[in-house]
């Protein structure tokens, strides 16, 4: 069910999400989501809303900093990629006798070389103004440098030391000037991922010509599963997100993707086009780690248990990066070892931008929070430093006391239900312009029971579990749910004009 859901969702609900999100932001002269909440819904809906996104930021970005150092520290065993342990292309490592490929420490020096030389990247880029073709060979040229380095110079640390330096990172990059390192940065990343696109349905289609098979029906949904899992309903729609929908997407829309459009004819390609490419990436993800590796082999890497049973951390994007090493090789014939090492760049690029923008994005919106509460807050809370560390204290606070698996649903049901208040935000703009809401209200009310039920069974789970910085977290997302819910429901229930108004009334003529 989980392509089924992916190719459904994208086209029903998250490319009408982001669409809507990126059309609605335009209209309203360029202000982000939460502002819009504020015109439409008040002063009580805009601080639901921000509270929530603010929330949801940091869910995400504390499930993706675990995930960006268990990448990082990837090990393999040689065996497995068809190396003997006397080869010297990759430097390796032996633990109880068994030799493993330090797949994580070549990405580790990648993400190193890329983010020093990311400055100089964005000075020819958005200082000097070269031409955007140049500066993509460049691009090129230091990814593959940087791969090249890692193969002679893997850079090998504990996992608690990543999130150590990750935190530092990030928290320098949510402050300091977009142009400098996060943007630069996102531009050298987004190659690796249109390659790994590209490569990944190209492999996938040369492996079903090779004769490669995927045997997993909706069958084999088992209680083995179920227990680790919960339901296929809500959680494979809260687990499976950004493929098929994403309320951090509005996020970035609103207030930022809507200033950079050359004009609002280019809001559906970018807006719903944007989104069906992901779902793209997201149907290739998955029947790539379907093709490539058996039930058994998932199992071991995500879900790996000890000797009495019980579950261990797994390390899921090693699992994304093995499937693609094997689907790589047995579609195209490229060497495991290769295509594993791809896998493991192409993702690790993407956790981290997700990580740094996430972080600056709730700096944003602290801002925002604070200047709602108090008209002339004080300087400390003006300060970017200042709410820049605020936001990266609470995802430390979630992401060094909790594995990811536990965050991830959590996140997910966050996720998906800022999607709902958005599209709901969206319904009530277009409901005060006395316009269609059906196609905006339908996906938010199934959205909102999806997850409200998801939050609600994961609530024991968590308190069972004695998780009570997640139990508490979860309950916050309920409250504010249900506070947001209030408000739209009030808004609903008012008359809508009898007349048609022009869909920008209340907003300035806005040109990107």
């Amino acid at each position: 069910p989980a392509w089924l859901w992916i190719v459904i969702g994208v086209i029903f609900i998250g490319a009408v999400h982001d669409f809507i999100a990126l059309f609605v932001s335009v209209r309203e002269g360029g202000r982000s989501i939460a502002e819009v909440a504020r015109r439409t819904l008040g002063r009580s809906g805009f601080l639901f809303f921000v509270a929530f996104a603010i929330l949801l930021c940091i869910l995400v970005a504390a499930a993706f900093l675990q995930l960006t150092a268990v990448a990082l520290t990837s090990l393999y065993p040689m065996r497995e990629l068809g190396l003997s342990p006397e080869q010297t292309l990759i430097k390796t490592t032996v633990k109880d006798g068994v030799a493993y490929a330090k797949i994580g420490g070549i990405a580790s020096t990648s993400v190193i070389v890329i983010t020093a030389l990311a400055p100089a990247v964005g000075w020819l880029l958005y200082k000097r103004r070269v031409r955007t073709r140049w500066v993509s060979v460049l691009a090129l040229l230091i990814c593959t440098l940087s791969v090249w380095i890692g193969f002679r110079h893997p850079v090998t640390l504990p996992p608690m030391t990543w999130m150590f330096i990750i935190s530092g990172y990030v928290f320098v990059a949510a402050w300091i000037p977009v142009w400098l390192l996060l943007q630069p940065r996102d531009f050298v990343n987004v190659h690796l991922l249109y390659i790994g696109l590209a490569t990944m349905v190209i492999g996938l289609i040369g492996g079903g010509w090779q004769g490669v098979t995927i045997n997993a029906p909706i069958t084999h949904l088992t209680s083995e599963s179920t227990a680790a899992l919960g339901w296929a309903w809500p959680f494979l729609f809260v687990t499976i997100a950004c493929g098929a929908c994403s309320g951090a997407h509005a996020l970035i829309a609103g207030g930022t993707t809507c200033k950079q459009l050359a004009s609002e004819k280019d809001a559906p390609i970018i807006g719903y086009g944007g989104m069906l490419l992901e779902a793209l990436l997201g149907i290739c993800v998955t029947l790539t780690v379907l093709g490539g590796l058996s039930f058994g082999e998932y199992k071991a890497l995500v879900w790996p248990q000890d000797e009495s049973g019980h579950l261990k951390t797994g390390n899921a994007p090693l699992a994304f990066a093995v499937a693609v090493g094997k689907i790589l090789y047995a579609g195209l014939g490229v060497p495991a070892l290769y295509g594993t090492i791809f896998g493991i760049l192409m993702l690790e690029g993407f956790l981290l931008t997700t990580v740094d923008t996430l972080v600056r994005l709730a700096r944003y919106l602290f801002e925002e929070l604070w200047m709602a509460l108090h008209p002339n807050p004080p300087a400390l809370l003006r300060n970017r430093i200042v709410n820049s560390g605020i936001a990266l204290s609470g995802i430390a606070l979630l992401a060094f006391t909790n594995a990811y698996q536990a965050i991830w649903p959590v996140f997910g049901s966050a996720n998906q239900l800022l999607a709902a208040l958005t599209l709901l935000t969206a319904t009530a703009w277009l409901l005060k312009r006395a316009r269609k809401i059906w196609f905006t209200a339908l996906p938010a009310f199934f959205m909102i029971a999806t997850t409200m039920t998801s939050l609600t069974l994961l609530l024991p789970r968590h308190v069972r579990a004695g998780s009570w910085m997640l139990a508490g977290t979860n309950v916050l997302l309920l409250v504010l749910a249900l506070g947001m819910l209030t408000v739209v429901g009030r808004r609903f229930r008012q008359r809508a004009p009898s007349t048609r108004t022009p869909l920008d009334a209340e907003a300035p003529a806005f040109d990107p």
